[in-house]
């Protein structure tokens, strides 16, 4: 046989080898490739960096509840979260008797001065399953952890978007949130952490500028707690901004008039059931002495404890707090951390130092300036990884220790 016709033989078997099927991989051989173990970790890495450390401040608030005789549990739904516990169970109009404000005192408006937002949402999970579901205590602790996660998530996306940021720097930041001072308030049944999921949203959508995300997760905000007046503040202008220059079309319409909804909305209905246009104010006012004062509460509360007129440890460390949130604040100025971040941020810290009031309260409201702690984050994401997880570790340690404190040893409200 001649090679030609050797040639002309083979074609016909090469050609078929070219045309056999190919066996391509399954869909469970896709979802391997693509789900590695280190893929799923980075993906759940906020949230188990935050639940690791609320996990250790519960550890710490159970050993703490044992030595000083007291239920863990109460102590998680004690002071605000019994308001919110029976709001959410049975409506403002429902609340007993028995809870009273500041002053010792309680009448039909008293409740009005905790914002819906929460307690709703307690109420709406507790009757998913009908009347013998959940029940509302556990469905409000779901909603704060719950809440919590979500914030985490926001805070790891937060700290990806901003100036000299990353993905490193972002989990180092839902480190520093979850191992604040007062951090323990994310594991009540306190609105906080609900507050703060809405808010870190809301800024996500503004550097992204998502404006109906931001003006959505704004007037959502604005339904949970008062604090949101600095989140509409920073979202209106970031709105304007983007109007005047023209950027985006109608989003921004869209999200600077969602932005103010809730909070407007739930004075209004205040004023509206109590028959004068600053009845929230004045319920504020009357129950927990709580108005703007300029500062001067603050101040007088701390010419008190530094010169020894106030001896206790709390209180010490509330000062120390408040300067070290004013050196924060200063320092964010400084480094140009994102304007609509910084009008967020040193706006919780103004309208919690510039009010009067509780100031056993001041270290808690201060939670929602988390703002204020990128710096701190980008600084440790450039140090070596044991540095970074040494320091990390040692401020949950801290936080565990002094939020079991604030809520078992201390004896008055937080």
């Amino acid at each position: 046989m001649s090679a030609t016709e050797l040639t002309r033989v083979s074609e016909p078997a090469e050609r078929a080898a070219d045309t056999e099927p190919v066996a391509r991989p399954t869909f469970l051989d896709r979802i391997r490739s693509e789900w590695t173990v280190r893929r799923v970790g980075g993906v759940l890495a906020p949230a188990i960096i935050y639940l690791g450390i609320r996990e250790l401040s519960l550890l710490v608030l159970t050993w703490m509840s044992a030595v000083t005789d007291v239920s863990m549990v109460d102590k998680l739904r004690s002071w605000d979260g019994w308001w919110f516990y029976y709001i959410a169970a049975a409506g403002y109009g429902n609340v007993p008797s028995t809870l009273r404000d500041a002053n010792g005192d309680y009448s039909s408006a008293t409740p009005m001065a905790f914002f819906p937002g929460y307690p709703t949402a307690a109420r709406w999970l507790a009757g998913i399953d009908g009347p013998g579901g959940i029940g509302v205590l556990t469905a409000a602790f779901t909603v704060t952890i719950v809440s919590g996660v979500l914030c985490a998530y926001g805070l790891a996306r937060l700290g990806r978007q901003i100036r000299g940021g990353s993905r490193r720097v972002g989990l180092v930041l839902v480190a520093l949130f979850a191992a604040s001072p007062m951090a323990i308030v994310l594991s009540m049944a306190y609105s906080e952490a609900m507050f703060c999921a809405l808010a870190v949203w809301s800024l996500v959508g503004v550097l992204e500028r998502r404006w109906v995300l931001a003006g959505v997760c704004c007037g959502l905000a604005g339904l949970v707690r008062p604090t949101a007046a600095a989140l509409v503040l920073a979202v209106g202008l970031a709105v304007l901004v983007a109007v005047v220059t023209r950027r985006d079309g109608w989003r921004p319409w869209v999200g600077g008039v969602l932005a103010p909804v809730g909070l407007i909305g739930y004075l209004a209905w205040v004023g509206a059931q109590l028959g004068a246009w600053n009845a929230w104010f004045t319920v504020q006012q009357n129950g927990w002495n709580s108005g703007f004062d300029g500062g001067v509460a603050t101040w007088d509360f701390a010419v008190e404890v530094l010169t020894g007129v106030r001896r206790e440890a709390y209180e010490f460390a509330t000062i120390g707090l408040i300067i070290v949130a004013l050196v924060l604040a200063v320092i964010c100025v400084v480094r140009r951390v994102e304007w609509p971040l910084l009008v967020y941020g040193i706006g919780v810290l103004t309208m919690d130092l510039a009010s009067s009031g509780l100031m056993n309260s001041k270290i808690r409201l201060m939670v929602p300036a988390f703002t204020l702690l990128i710096p701190i984050a980008i600084n440790l994401a450039k140090r070596r990884t044991s540095t970074m997880v040494l320091t990390l570790c040692g401020l949950a340690v801290a936080s565990a220790w002094f939020g079991a404190y604030a809520i078992t040893a201390w004896s008055y409200a937080i």
